[in-house]
C-alpha cells in the first residue's frame, strides 16, 4: 500500500511540474510574440471606416517593419504624437500611409494631390471630401522629412489624422494592421494598397 500511495503521490507531483513547466513556456513564447512579433488593436471610433470599424479587433504586425520601412497605402497603428490629449496615456491610432519620406503631398479642393499628382484612392468611397487642417494648409504642399510619414484616416471629414498634428515619427509607429479576427464576420487579410 505504501509504495502505490508514494508512486501516485510522485506521479501527481510530476504531472503539476510539467503542468507548471507547459504554462510558463505557453506565457513566455506569448510575451515574445507580443512584444516582437505581432499585436493585437482595437479600433476605435470611426475615423478608418469603412474599411476599418469601431470594435473591430486585428492583429498588427511588428516584425516586418524591423527590416523595411512603412509603405504608401500601409495601414498601420502609431503612438499618438506629444501633442494629442491622449499621449500621456501612450494611447494608439490607426491610419493610412500617405505620404512617406521625400514625398510631396497637398489638399486642394477635398482632394489629396501626391507628388504633383491627384491621388487615386479607390480604397475610399466616391468623392470623399479631403479638408484641409491645422498642419495641411488648403493648396499648400508639405514635403515629408527624412523618418516621418504623413498618415490619414480613411473616413477624411471624421478622422483627427497627419492633416492636423503633422507627420508621424518613424519611431512611433508600433506596425502594419495585416490581419482582421474579431467579429467573425469580419475576418481576413488586411487588403493591400499601393501607390
Amino acid at each position: 500500500m505504501k509504495n502505490i500511495y508514494k508512486s501516485q503521490r510522485g506521479s501527481i507531483g510530476s504531472f503539476l511540474l510539467e503542468f507548471i513547466q507547459s504554462i510558463v513556456l505557453a506565457l513566455s513564447v506569448f510575451v515574445l510574440l507580443y512584444l516582437f512579433v505581432a499585436q493585437p488593436n482595437e479600433v476605435k471610433g470611426s475615423s478608418m471606416y469603412p474599411n476599418f470599424l469601431d470594435k473591430e479587433f486585428l492583429l498588427t504586425d511588428k516584425l516586418s517593419y524591423q527590416f523595411g520601412n512603412p509603405k504608401r497605402g500601409d495601414v498601420v497603428v502609431f503612438k499618438a504624437p506629444a501633442s494629442e490629449p491622449c499621449a500621456a496615456d501612450e494611447c494608439e491610432y490607426i491610419k493610412r500611409v500617405i505620404g512617406t519620406p521625400g514625398d510631396k503631398v497637398m489638399v486642394k479642393q477635398g482632394d489629396i494631390y501626391l507628388n504633383g499628382n491627384l491621388l487615386d484612392q479607390d480604397f475610399l468611397p466616391e468623392k470623399v471630401y479631403s479638408s484641409p487642417g491645422e498642419y495641411m494648409k488648403e493648396g499648400i504642399e508639405v514635403i515629408i522629412p527624412e523618418g516621418q510619414y504623413l498618415c490619414l484616416g480613411d473616413n477624411r471629414p471624421n478622422s483627427r489624422d497627419s492633416r492636423e498634428f503633422g507627420t508621424i515619427e518613424r519611431k512611433l509607429i508600433v506596425g502594419k494592421a495585416f490581419f482582421k479576427y474579431w467579429p467573425i464576420g469580419s475576418i481576413g487579410l488586411v487588403p493591400k494598397v499601393s501607390f
